[in-house]
Order: C-alpha cells, then structure tokens, then sequence
C-alpha cells in the first residue's frame, strides 16, 4: 500500500454510503477522538471501544477512559460506549523482551495489532459493518503501518469466520485533523497526556 492518499481513500469511501453504517471504533483517549468523531458521526452510528491495555499505570489509564466518557457526554455527540477490563498483562506478553524498542518500533506494531484485533473481534460477534481506530490522526504515528494492520487483520477475521466485516482505512491527521483535536481538546479541557501509554515509551515523552 504504499504511495497511497489514506484520507482520500477514506473519503471516497464514506461518500459511497447509501445510509449510515455501524463501526465499533477505538479509542485510544479522548482527545483524540475528537476530530474522529467529527468526522465520522454523519456517516456511521459509531459505539467507542476502549481498549488500551497498554496504558501504565492503572490510575493514568483510569483517568484517560474518564476523559473520553466525559467528552462524550459533554459534547452530547450520539455515541455509544464499550469498556473493557483492563489487561495490562496481555500488553506485557506482546512487549516482551521488546522493552527497548524505539517508539514506532516492533513493540508498538505489536501493540496496535493487540488492541486493533480486540476491536475487531468485538465488532464481528456484535455484527458490526466496520471497525477502525483513532490513532492515525496523531502525527507521531505511522498511518500506512497502522492502515497495513487493520486490513491484515480484517482478512484474518473474514477468513476464520465467513464475515464481511471491513476496516476503515484512513488517516485522521490529514486536513488539519490533529490540529482540530488540540482546538476541541483545549474547548472541553480535555487532559492531554504527555506520552502514548507503555512506560517504555515514556522516556521520550511529548504531548500527544
């Protein structure tokens, strides 16, 4: 896929609909999901999945899931909501003996496939038509790396089970996406988290 306009893509896509879809889509905080959800609420009937197993330790992972709910009521968008345990020991065995991978590394392929496959398993038993992540809209993370997964994973999926469930290429960041998640993000003070979740990652901290 590469050389490949991933917003374009999306948008091309979106416009194909006759009616609204149902995508289960995750979330990686609140912020983020701002310009996301922007984006997708005329196209989809979206339900928020959060599922960042990754996030350390359980009290910043707390306060996060509490800011994206809290936006969600706020700012009174239709969205649904899907929480899970947290399951910081699945992130631990996929980052094993990756714990001084570089960000963007193989640590953190790993973890999108965790918590993409998450995703994704979750849409196909609730017969959702799409599923997809906010994370592309960061401009710390690799939108192609991201896109390549998803699809990967949408096959496997397909394949195991006859589904026609679809991942939703894209990426957020384009048309000023991340930068309409810091103007949304600063309207309803969202709290804005200074690295991506895993405490290996936190040495090179950076507001996201």
């Amino acid at each position: 896929m590469d050389n490949i306009n991933y917003n374009d893509w999306m948008e091309k896509t979106l416009k194909s609909f006759s009616k609204k879809k149902t995508i289960l889509l995750h979330s990686c905080c609140g912020p983020c999901s701002t310009a996301v959800l922007d984006v997708l609420k005329e196209y989809f009937s979206i339900t928020i999945l959060y599922y960042n197993p990754n996030i350390e330790p359980l009290e910043e992972y707390e306060k996060r899931k509490k800011e994206q709910q809290r936006y969600i009521q706020e700012s009174k968008l239709d969205i649904h909501w899907m929480d899970c345990d947290y399951d910081n020991e699945s992130f631990k065995k996929i980052a094993k003996n990756l714990e001084k991978e570089p960000e963007g590394g193989v640590r953190c392929k790993n973890c999108y496939f965790l918590r993409l496959h998450k995703c994704a398993t979750l849409a196909k038993e609730n017969h959702f038509d799409y599923f997809g992540t906010t994370l592309t809209v960061s401009p710390y993370k690799n939108a192609k790396v991201i896109n390549e997964i998803g699809l990967e994973i949408e096959k496997r999926i397909n394949q195991d089970s006859n589904a026609s469930l679809q991942f939703l290429i894209a990426d957020f960041k384009k048309k000023d996406g991340y930068k309409k998640s810091i103007i949304l993000s600063k309207k309803y003070n969202l709290y804005r988290q200074e690295y991506c979740g895993c405490l290996y990652g936190k040495e090179s901290s950076r507001e996201f």
